[in-house]
Formats: C-alpha cells, sequence, structure tokens
C-alpha cells in the first residue's frame, strides 16, 4: 500500500484508480484532490465538531453507510474525542481538523461529512442554526430560493444574520451564527420560524414532518437544530450519482437562479470559485457577527 506524507503525517492510500461515481467515471484520487483543493475553506467549519461520515467504498452505487465511531485502525495523529451525545450515549468520533485528517478520511471513501450544531467542547451550546429548505414534489431548488429570501427576511427582523449553501442534493440549507443559544433553544426557534412562514404562505412553505403535505411547496426542517442531529458540513461532496457538493452560494445568485442547473455544482466547478470569491460562507465564522436568538 503506497505511503505518501501530508503535513508531516504519513498516509496510506490504496485504490486511487477506483472509480466512486460510475456516472461520471470520477475516482477516488479525484476526490482526494477535490478536498485538497478546498481545505482551506472546509477546515475552519469542519474543525472542533465531531464528524459522522457517509462512506462508499464500492461506489456511490453500491454498499453505503453512516459511519460515526473511528473505523479500526484510525492513525493515532487523528483528533478522537469523547463524545456525550444529546441522547446520554458516549460516543468516541473523529474531528476532522487538518488536512491529513480530511486525506485519510478520503482514502476510506468518507464521501460526505456531517456535523453537528456544536463543538464537541461545548455540546450544551449551539453555536449555528439551520434551517434544511427540501422542495416537494413539484417543486425544485427555485421554490427554494423564494423561501429562503422569506427566511432571510424573517431572520433579520430579529437581527440573525444568515448564510446560504446548497445541499448538494435537491434544496438549500440557511445557517446563522449564534450566541448564548442551546440545541433546545435554537430548536424551538426554528420551529416557530418554520410555522409562521407556513402561516404567511400556506401555498409555499410547510413545516411538518409528514411526506404526505409537502406536494407542491417547500419543507422547512426546522429539526436539525437538535442536538443529536447532523448536517451536511460546507464543502462536502454528496454520494449522489454525481459528484455534487454542498457549495456556498451568495444571496444574489439566490436571488438569480432562473433553472435547478444554476445552483447545482461539482467538485470540477469549486476551486475556481473559491479563487474567485473566497469563501463565501466566512461571516458564518466572525463571531462579531453571531446573533442572539429572541427570549
Amino acid at each position: 500500500m503506497p505511503i505518501t506524507e501530508v503535513e508531516g503525517r504519513q498516509l496510506k492510500v490504496s485504490h486511487l484508480d477506483r472509480v466512486l461515481w460510475p456516472g461520471t467515471g470520477t475516482t477516488k484520487a479525484e476526490l482526494l484532490h477535490y478536498y485538497a483543493s478546498v481545505a482551506t475553506a472546509l477546515l475552519p467549519h469542519a474543525e472542533g465538531r465531531p464528524a459522522s461520515f457517509v462512506r462508499t467504498p464500492d461506489g456511490v452505487e453500491g454498499q453505503r453507510f453512516f459511519q460515526k465511531r473511528p473505523p479500526a485502525g484510525t492513525p493515532e495523529w487523528v483528533t478522537v474525542t469523547e463524545t456525550v451525545r444529546h441522547s446520554g450515549e458516549v460516543m468516541d468520533q473523529v474531528q476532522v481538523n487538518d488536512l491529513p485528517t480530511l486525506m485519510w478520511a478520503g482514502n476510506f471513501a468518507c464521501v460526505e461529512i456531517h456535523t453537528p450544531q456544536w463543538r464537541a467542547a461545548a455540546p450544551g451550546v449551539a453555536d449555528r442554526l439551520v434551517l434544511d429548505l427540501d422542495p416537494g414534489e413539484g417543486c425544485t431548488v427555485i421554490d427554494c430560493c423564494r423561501v429562503a429570501l422569506l427566511l432571510r427576511q424573517r431572520l433579520a427582523e430579529d437581527s440573525v444574520e444568515s448564510w446560504v449553501k446548497t445541499s448538494g442534493s435537491k434544496g438549500l440549507h440557511l445557517l446563522a451564527p449564534l450566541r448564548g443559544a442551546t440545541p433546545e433553544s435554537a430548536s424551538s426557534y426554528a420551529k416557530v420560524v418554520a410555522r409562521e412562514l407556513e402561516d404567511a404562505h400556506p401555498d409555499q412553505v410547510v413545516s411538518r414532518m409528514a411526506k404526505a403535505a409537502r406536494a407542491g411547496r417547500v419543507f422547512i426542517d426546522w429539526s436539525q437544530n437538535n442536538g443529536s442531529k447532523t448536517t451536511a458540513a460546507p464543502y462536502t461532496v454528496r454520494a449522489r450519482p454525481t459528484p455534487t457538493v454542498s457549495a456556498p452560494v451568495s444571496w444574489d445568485e439566490v436571488g438569480a437562479a432562473l433553472a435547478p442547473e444554476h445552483l447545482s455544482f461539482t467538485i470540477e466547478d469549486m476551486p475556481g470559485r473559491l479563487a474567485d470569491d473566497g469563501d463565501l460562507l466566512a461571516g458564518l465564522l466572525d463571531p462579531d457577527r453571531a446573533g442572539e436568538l429572541p427570549r
């Protein structure tokens, strides 16, 4: 098994020519190259948070599984912390804090990276709010854009500044930095806002979990603020038929998008976007821009 050095860490790599996305012929080597090229932007959003992974060792059309615990043989230099989850379960989890860890995870075909809205050092503190916009049958990401603009305005009424990214699948994620919040208070606030929007725009929005209620409307999933849940991390690749990315986008792009392809980005698109625009979610990391939820 070849060994390479990444920032002073010895890393075993294997099967670099393995095709992970048969539809596009995209290989594990290309996945690793992508993660290396966006690491400077990705890592600040993931570091310090317990990571869960979607692994597809035989490619995205083969078996996949959600990996929370560190796999056997995890190198000693990978940060692993004991996390007391909100269910009371104690679990060891990896933190993707640096480039060697990101490359190690990619080599294990950890295609997707998911993180909670809290840091391992403070599981009782919610430092981010997330609202996941999921288009129901008959809707697209363009319908999500209209709802996202309404949500942005509603959050601003409470002095909560928000940023947006694609889910990398069908919808959008609104994110806002918080201070003085808990997973419980963030979840309660998100639920209130989602229901307010449903009441004001019942033809466009639904906040209820029942799938039967979602046809022709955008579902605002407020539940990912729950301390036991995770969300696709910024810049993560998704295990979709093509290697799409959960890509930060500007509010101007959200307002101007006319077709779903205008908000669909793959691993080939992202290095150029970063070179041109930098990290469009950088404000999410600025503690001075964190908002307090109304009491």
